[in-house]
């Protein structure tokens, strides 16, 4: 096991999560007893419309560390993003999906390179998705950032990150919204001279609920987003 690290903000964006939330929740929970002394757990709650927000809020009352950040209306992934560095109270902040696909002790191996970087990125080894969607990832992932704003990352989409909270502060304001504000958040970093590191990470088949970023809608908005950003930051 890696050498406790001293604190530790967790997060885990959260929509229609009804059948995930408690069990991802419950088992990063048992995780960071063990890796982080001083440590806590946020739940963003975006605009939930089953049970993910009732869940979350009896999960608070009943354990200590555990917070809800409750968004109305939904605010997509990009708020969630923000809302929960934001609410984050420790140096480092790790975040991943609430769906249950990745095994949150896998923190483990983000803790070892703790001391050589600043950004800690997931990869997902083998993805757990259909060919659709993992041909969307492909191009969203990997070829429009790398084309449009040379961002030399593996697997920016991957939905578990460990990151320095100085990061988040010096990358403001982050104009992006929904799948953006990542790509955003990691060009600013990258140009700003802050240290990667990337680790594989398992990823697995979703067993509840369903899976809503391939939707031809957030794709669609997500490119003229990602083209709005080119330009604007082009012309800084």
């Amino acid at each position: 096991m890696a050498k406790k690290l001293e604190e530790l903000s967790v997060f885990f964006p959260a929509y229609n999560e009804e059948g995930n939330i408690e069990k991802t929740v419950l088992d990063a929970r048992r995780i960071l007893q063990k890796v982080a002394r001083k440590w806590e757990i946020i739940i963003i709650n975006d605009g939930s419309r089953d049970k993910t927000g009732k869940i979350s809020d009896k999960l608070s009352k009943d354990y200590k560390n555990i917070r809800v950040v409750h968004h109305s209306p939904n605010r997509g992934y990009g708020g969630a993003l923000k809302s929960g560095f934001s609410a984050a109270n420790y140096e480092w902040v790790a975040f991943a999906d609430s769906d249950g696909q990745f095994k949150f002790s896998d923190i483990e191996k983000f803790i070892k390179l703790k001391d050589n970087a600043d950004l800690i990125l997931g990869i997902r080894a083998e993805r757990a998705d259909s060919i659709v969607r993992k041909f969307y990832t492909f191009v969203w992932s990997k070829f429009l950032p790398r084309l449009l704003f040379n961002l030399k990352v593996t697997d920016y989409s991957c939905g578990f990150k460990m990151i320095k909270s100085k990061v988040y502060d010096r990358v403001q304001p982050l104009i992006g919204e929904e799948k953006v504000t990542q790509i955003e958040m990691l060009v600013k970093a990258q140009r700003a001279g802050f240290r990667f590191a990337e680790v594989e990470v398992g990823h697995f088949p979703r067993t509840h609920g369903t899976q809503t970023g391939a939707n031809i809608k957030v794709v669609a908005k997500s490119i003229r987003d990602l083209l709005k950003l080119w330009w604007k930051l082009k012309k800084f």
